[in-house]
C-alpha cells in the first residue's frame, strides 16, 4: 500500500536536505539508500550518545564542537544522518526515514542500555520513533523538538494536494507520528530543552513534551537566543544541564 508519508509534496515542502563533504563516513544500508553518519568513540565500554540533528542541517555541521563536548563527558557521540541528507543517497521521504531509525540504531549493535537518544528540532521525530522501537534506551534529549508534528505538516501541505481527506491524513499521522503516545509509553528520564522565544517552533512544544512525559523529567527554558543558536547563545549552562542529566543516568540506572 502507498504510504502517504512518502508523498513527494511532504518531501518536497517539508524537507530541506544539503550536501556534505563528511571525509569518512559510518555508512549504513537502509531499504533503497545508504545513510552517511559519523561516529566518534572514545570508550568502547562508554555509553554512547545518538544525536538526530534538525532540518536544513546535516552531520557536517554538527562535527565542530559538539563532538568534542560530547566525549567531554565521557560518552562516544554518533551522529545520525537522513536519507537525502549529507553524503547520503535516496530522498528525503518521511515514511522511509522513520522506517530508517531501526536500522540505524541496530547498526551500532549495541544494547539499548548504552544509548542515550538526542533529538533536535525535526530530530525530534526520529528521536520519539527510536525510543518507541527501543524502549530500554537510558534516556531521551529533546532540543527545540517537534511535538506537534499534525500542525507542521498542515503548514506546508493540504490534505487534498496528497490526494486525501483530512480524516484520512490525521489517521496517518496519528497512527505514525502520535508524539504523546510515544512520550507516555517512554518510561525513562527525559530533558527537554527549548528557548523562550523561539520564532519557529513555539516553546508550546516543549510544554506539551513535559506534560506528556511519563518517567523522570526535566524542562529547561532558556530566556535567551532562538531556534538556531539555542546551544551557542547558552552554551555554558546548555552543555552544564546536559551533563548534569546524563550523569543522573548513572544514578538513575542504580535505583
Amino acid at each position: 500500500m502507498h504510504d502517504l508519508l512518502n508523498h513527494p509534496l511532504i518531501s518536497q515542502r517539508y524537507f530541506f536536505p544539503r550536501q556534505g563533504f563528511l571525509s569518512e563516513p559510518y555508512m549504513i544500508e537502509v531499504d533503497g539508500a545508504q545513510l552517511a553518519c559519523s561516529y566518534h568513540e572514545v570508550d568502547p565500554q562508554a555509553r554512547t550518545l545518538v544525536h538526530f540533528h534538525g532540518n536544513g542541517e546535516i552531520v557536517d555541521d554538527w562535527l565542530d564542537g559538539f563532538v568534542e563536548a560530547i566525549a567531554h563527558a565521557g560518552l562516544n557521540c554518533f551522529l545520525a544522518e537522513y536519507r537525502g541528507y549529507g553524503r547520503s543517497t535516496g530522498e528525503p521521504q518521511l515514511g522511509k526515514m522513520l522506517k530508517d531509525v531501526e536500522a540505524t540504531i541496530a547498526a551500532l549493535q549495541l544494547p539499548p542500555e548504552q544509548l542515550i537518544i538526542f533529538g533536535r528540532s525535526v530530530g525530534a521525530i526520529f528521536a520519539l520513533e527510536a525510543v518507541r522501537l527501543f524502549p530500554d534506551v537510558a534516556g531521551l534529549v529533546i532540543e527545540s523538538g517537534i511535538a506537534d508534528v499534525r500542525e507542521r505538516l498542515l503548514l506546508r501541505v493540504h490534505p487534498q494536494e496528497l490526494g486525501v481527506s483530512l480524516a484520512e491524513f490525521d489517521a496517518v499521522v496519528d497512527g505514525r507520528l502520535n508524539h504523546q503516545h510515544k512520550m507516555a509509553a517512554y518510561p525513562g528520564p527525559v530533558l527537554i530543552m527549548h528557548t523562550r522565544h523561539d520564532d519557529l517552533v513555539s516553546v508550546r512544544h516543549a510544554e506539551k513534551f513535559n506534560d506528556w512525559a511519563a518517567g523522570r523529567k526535566e524542562l529547561k527554558i532558556f530566556p535567551r537566543g532562538n531556534h538556531n543558536d539555542i546551544m551557542f547563545v547558552n552554551a555554558q549552562e546548555y552543555f552544564s544541564i546536559l551533563y548534569q542529566f546524563i550523569d543522573s543516568l548513572e544514578h538513575y540506572r542504580a535505583q
